[in-house]
């Protein structure tokens, strides 16, 4: 089974985190690496952190975070460019 990347984003709720959306990267490491290490927000989780942005990998089919950042909203609206512009451009190149 391939081994496959994405970035899940949640926020947090008064019951909890809820995933509320996903970027799927494809299958190379070291691209999702080097996206995922762009993005703004801080490395340091705490309680008074509101929205997630993990790396996620798939492995025999099931979820494993592999890293995790907690941003601001206007964080995560650059991250959200950056991100979709990175998928753009990986996924156009495998064409050529």
């Amino acid at each position: 089974m391939e081994t496959r990347f994405y970035i899940l984003l949640s926020l947090k709720t008064p019951d909890g985190f809820i995933d509320y959306g996903q970027f799927f990267l494809g299958n190379d490491r070291s691209a999702a690496n080097e996206l995922f290490s762009q993005l703004k927000g801080s490395r340091e989780i705490n309680n008074t952190c509101l929205l997630h942005t993990d790396l996620m990998e798939t492995v025999k089919g099931l979820p494993v975070k592999v890293k995790t950042i907690c941003c601001t909203l206007d964080e995560l609206a650059l991250n959200s460019k950056l991100i979709a512009k990175e998928i753009f451009r990986l996924k156009n190149m495998e064409e050529i």
